[in-house]
């Protein structure tokens, strides 16, 4: 957990269960791009691996200004339904990171 007032960074790398390319993977990438719309959310990007080196194919970034940010997005309705009915159901395989500022600022 981050300390108080710490700006947070959650990353996430992703699979689909979709082919490559097909309509199916589009509808589930514009789907996660209106999380971007949930309050708190700053910095959204979402991500196509362009290197060989791991087996995800897309990533999500965005910015949370401290913890509490943070956690009134991952309560946030909009952001549990797209967990429940998208990302269970469409993700084959994920890495979550969520980063906090260095203590030593480096």
């Amino acid at each position: 957990m981050a300390l108080d007032g710490e700006r947070i960074r959650h990353t996430v790398a992703f699979r689909l269960v979709h082919g490559e390319d097909s309509e199916e993977e589009r509808r589930f990438l514009e789907a996660a791009t209106r999380l971007a719309t949930i309050p708190g959310v700053e910095a959204f990007e979402l991500l196509r691996e362009v290197s060989p080196k791991n087996q995800y194919r897309f990533g999500i970034s965005m910015e949370f200004a401290d913890q509490a940010a943070y956690d009134g997005y991952n309560e946030h309705p909009e952001h549990t339904r797209f967990v429940q009915d998208r990302w269970l159901v469409e993700v084959s395989d994920f890495l979550e990171v969520d980063y906090a500022p260095s203590l030593s600022g480096t």
